[in-house]
């Protein structure tokens, strides 16, 4: 029985003319993999949300329906605040630099950035209010003057312990902003 898909004599598929999916610039990518600490957080997070699904379903047939609506719309809420937490980061794209937070997004426009530096500085450790020394990537933005927005640090959930993937995102994005930045 031929497997042609594991034979290296068949022919070659003719090359379809659309895009790769990475020569789309417009569209916004993350430069960097979600870190382990923030995907650990996640997988905790939907653990949860499947024993909290599973109590509903124990309430909805055994007591009422409201209360089983109640603990399944907490589950939802769980849910949501897992897939968000692994959707937070510093998103690229033609358009600008974009940084998702759990509760808010702020997006600048490459036009509005004179820099994108790394700089040895106090940075929150795991986003709590304690701070530790520590690399950031900061941004430099026409408006703000000599303020630095840190968009990355290097004690954040998703490059703690992990120094050169640190260095590996920083690079991204200044790569990204010296392409598209007119400062």
């Amino acid at each position: 029985m031929p497997l042609p898909f594991l034979t290296a004599d068949r022919t070659f598929e003719a090359a379809s003319d659309s895009a790769l999916p990475y020569d789309d610039r417009e569209r916004w990518r993350r430069p960097y993999r979600p870190g382990p600490w923030r995907v650990a957080v996640a997988a905790l997070g939907l653990m949860l949300a499947s024993f909290v699904l599973f109590a509903a379903v124990l309430i909805a047939l055994t007591g009422s329906p409201s209360s089983a609506a109640t603990v399944l719309a907490f589950a939802l809420v769980i849910i949501a605040g897992a897939l968000r937490l692994l959707r937070m980061g510093v998103w690229v794209s033609g358009r600008g630099v974009r940084q998702v937070g759990f509760l808010r997004t702020h997006t600048v426009a490459w036009e509005r950035v004179v820099a994108v530096r790394t700089l040895q500085q106090p940075v929150r450790w795991l986003g709590l209010p304690r701070t530790v020394q520590g690399q950031a990537l900061t941004l430099v933005r026409k408006d703000r003057g000599a303020q630095y927005a840190p968009l990355l640090t290097t004690h954040g959930l998703d490059f703690l312990a992990r120094a050169a993937a640190f260095d590996r995102a920083a690079g991204g994005v200044q790569v990204w902003a010296a392409e598209y930045a007119r400062g």
